[in-house]
């Protein structure tokens, strides 16, 4: 195991975990269950924790594959920028979030304007983590990048048409 393989692991729970806190609070609301709110408040504050490990072995998994052929810095450069402000938002949701759970913990009923915030800021952080991830992704995955071009001819479609005229 290494640095590569822990950021790896690690950044999956970080984002599945927004996404699955906001559709848990969606949830929530929808069924209008004040359990699930604190909840799904509780899924923020544990990604947001999550999120930071996973952001600070970005740069050791750098260092496993900034030299493996088709890893440029460009790409690293464009997911460690989504990386930090993903991190940001995710941080602050799950502040928000901790915010509620604590100076509310006693209500009956966690206030509007907290779950709203919490909401609100849970979509940016979705679609920033996924974002984020993308751009991860792309890093090792040639095939996921917008400039990706498909070979004419797998090996084994060349190896094929080798072996058949031979065979004539």
């Amino acid at each position: 195991m290494n640095w590569a393989y822990v950021h790896l692991l690690l950044n999956h729970h970080a984002v599945f975990g927004t996404i699955f806190g906001m559709l848990l609070l969606l949830l929530a609301l929808w069924r209008k269950s004040e359990e699930l709110k604190r909840v799904s408040l509780g899924v923020f504050v544990l990604t947001a924790l999550i999120a930071l490990p996973v952001y600070f072995t970005g740069e050791p998994a750098e260092k496993v594959v900034e030299r493996l052929p088709g890893v440029t810095e460009l790409v690293i450069a464009r997911h460690e920028n989504a990386a930090l402000f993903a991190l940001l938002i995710t941080g602050l949701t799950g502040g928000v979030a901790l915010m509620g759970l604590v100076l509310f913990r006693r209500a009956e009923r966690l206030p509007s304007w907290i779950v709203a915030s919490v909401l609100a800021l849970s979509i940016a952080a979705s679609g920033l983590m996924s974002w984020a991830a993308d751009l991860g992704g792309q890093v090792r995955h040639t095939e996921i990048r917008a400039d990706f071009k498909a070979p004419e001819q797998t090996e084994t479609e060349s190896e094929q048409k080798l072996q058949e005229e031979k065979e004539k």
